[in-house]
């Protein structure tokens, strides 16, 4: 790729820097742009896109030898009202119901500024990207946000992914993409829709429908050799595709090690590590961090999470040990909601690796269940509340019982309907099995009695249609995994021998705090003023959803618009003429 230094104006010829391309300005810096962006998910190449976009010059610098972050692992959701996608479609939003939703779910918790900005800017971020003859994106009808009740909330969901992608088309980069754990058996790839549908293969024809489908794309990959990629990847892909096209270059292996600070306190470039060298880059306009949050720092969790929490059940990105939220805070930065996180419940699986539970909540003839054998929130509530109520009352483990035409039924933790529960998952203690409820509760340690009453009681609420303890199945959101084929599908009697509990751990999708940002997304100090020169998004800042999630992709949603927003303001500081600290009150 060939450097584009002096686009922007006045910023002298190009020349060729350690290990890499940019300009050097001979005043200690190894190479200079006029962005660097430091992390890979969709919230750092979205703001590098913004920045070229710009006439900017940016780089981005990636820890892992992998790009794409938390977000190349992930689903894949946005969630970002009003965006050209949804309008296409003809789902039409009022700025006020949006207003209202967030405000309702934030409680207060989030600044209106910050609020206003992820409203007001979201479609135009969407449409940037979708300039791009890459990015390509779908409605997910019908996934809810994840409070519909709530005023200003959607039962059809906000939802939107983008579409399914050939990784061929990425070269020599295909090899450098992160992968996840998503891929199908033969090369099936399938979107959220299509898991929506394939989860009730044996209960509805519009399941065994997309069984078809899948057998179909399983042959034709096998004839087409195709590589297709979806969720995340899908995204991450098209990302890297539409960066190419804009001539950014992507630096892989490359960790920050720290911020450059200047005498006045602002920030005007990064240290890193790169093939064995220490080099300094200079951002003329600006520093972004998106480099995810403290999910595998043993030290941060025990700090900052809540007990039951503590234990690196995270399923973010294995280079997110709280780099940047390390170097803000040596930079002067405030941070805020550093005891919460994503949170998601999980599975252990016997080789160590955490396996999110998202639909398997919503199947009827289950519970999930504390020591005491007494269920202690709605099942199928968004992961993120369930996991709330479980470490508020301190159910690390808790678990999860099901009877044997559950299993025979629906999917769960990865195993298809009706496949045995591999043996490995019984000899770590994972699982248990036996062919009464009483046999069970000894097994897991719970009190026989109460289990048995629990399972009676919820029996008895799937025979009326209506949990009168907990609402389950009341919120469009339950609804949207359950079995539609029932009166309520998120509930039907536990009755069928054997019996199956699963051990569920308090996992997460990363952490949820951060540094604290404005509406421009400029990290604050804990006085409210500005470090001039650093940026932040995604999980590195402290999240605009406060303590709640409204909808699926509700994390990736704010990382793209506020690196949309972030280099945007870099663009109108390099407009302004190169004053950082005129440019930065712009």
């Amino acid at each position: 790729m060939s450097a584009r230094s002096g686009r922007t104006g006045g910023h002298g010829g190009t020349a060729r820097a350690a290990g890499g391309e940019g300009t050097a300005s001979g005043q200690g810096w190894d190479a200079e742009f006029d962005l660097v962006v430091v992390g890979s998910g969709g919230g750092g190449m979205t703001a590098a896109l913004t920045a070229a976009a710009e006439g900017l010059e940016p780089l981005v610098v990636e820890k892992g030898s992998r790009y794409g972050g938390s977000t190349a692992i992930s689903g894949g959701g946005i969630w970002i009202p009003g965006n050209p996608v949804l309008r296409a479609r003809g789902q039409h939003d009022s700025r006020e119901a949006v207003r209202r939703y967030l405000d309702l779910l934030t409680a207060g918790r989030v600044p209106a500024a910050r609020l206003d900005a992820y409203v007001d800017h979201g479609p135009a971020a969407m449409e940037l990207l979708c300039r791009s003859r890459w990015m390509r994106f779908s409605w997910t009808k019908g996934y809810a946000d994840y409070h519909p009740e709530l005023e200003g909330g959607r039962a059809l969901g906000r939802s939107i992914e983008a579409l399914p992608f050939d990784t061929r088309r990425l070269g020599p980069d295909e090899r450098h993409q992160r992968p996840n754990s998503l891929k199908g058996p033969l090369g099936l790839w399938i979107t959220a829709k299509d898991y929506h549908d394939l989860a009730m293969a044996r209960r509805t024809w519009r399941g065994r429908r997309a069984t078809l489908v899948a057998a179909w794309r399983v042959a034709s990959n096998l004839v087409r050799r195709r590589h297709m990629a979806t969720g995340g990847r899908a995204l991450v892909a098209r990302l890297r595709m539409a960066l190419k096209d804009a001539g950014v270059p992507l630096w892989l292996k490359t960790s920050m090690t720290d911020l450059v600070v200047d005498g006045h306190g602002a920030v005007t470039g990064v240290v890193v590590e790169r093939e064995g060298r220490t080099l300094r880059l200079r951002g003329r306009y600006g520093v972004l961090l998106a480099t995810g949050g403290f999910d595998h720092n043993p030290a941060l969790r025990a700090k900052y999470l809540p007990e039951g929490g503590r234990a690196d059940f995270s399923m973010g990105a294995r280079e997110n040990t709280g780099d940047g939220i390390l170097a803000g805070e040596r930079a002067g930065a405030a941070l805020d909601l550093m005891d919460d996180a994503w949170w998601m419940p999980a599975v252990r699986h016997p080789a160590g690796a955490a396996i999110p539970l998202v639909s398997e909540r919503c199947i009827p003839r289950s519970i999930i269940v504390a020591a005491d054998g007494r269920r202690f929130a709605n099942e199928s509530a968004p992961y993120v509340n369930f996991v709330h109520d479980q470490l508020a009352g301190g159910h690390v483990p808790a678990w999860f019982v099901m009877d044997a035409r559950a299993r025979a039924r629906y999917p769960f933790a990865q195993i298809l309907p009706g496949a045995p529960i591999p043996q490995a998952f019984y000899d770590a203690g994972v699982v248990h099995r036996a062919g009464t409820v009483a046999e069970l509760a000894k097994r897991i340690g719970v009190p026989p009695d109460a289990l048995a009453e629990t399972v009676e009681r919820f029996n008895g609420f799937a025979r009326a249609g209506r949990d009168a303890d907990f609402g389950r199945g009341e919120s469009a959101h339950d609804r949207y995994y359950g079995d539609p084929t029932l009166k309520n599908p998120n509930l039907d009697v536990i009755d069928r021998p054997p019996y199956y509990a699963v051990r569920i751990e308090a996992g997460d999708l990363g952490t949820k705090g951060g540094l604290v940002c404005d509406e421009h997304s400029r990290v604050l100090r804990a006085d409210g003023s500005v470090i001039e020169g650093l940026y932040a998004t995604g999980n590195v800042s402290a999240s605009v959803m406060g303590n709640e999630y409204a909808g699926p992709g509700a994390t990736i949603g704010p990382s793209i618009v506020f690196g949309y927003i972030a280099a945007g303001h870099v663009a109108r500081r390099a407009r302004a003429g190169g004053d950082p600290g005129r440019a930065g009150r712009a």
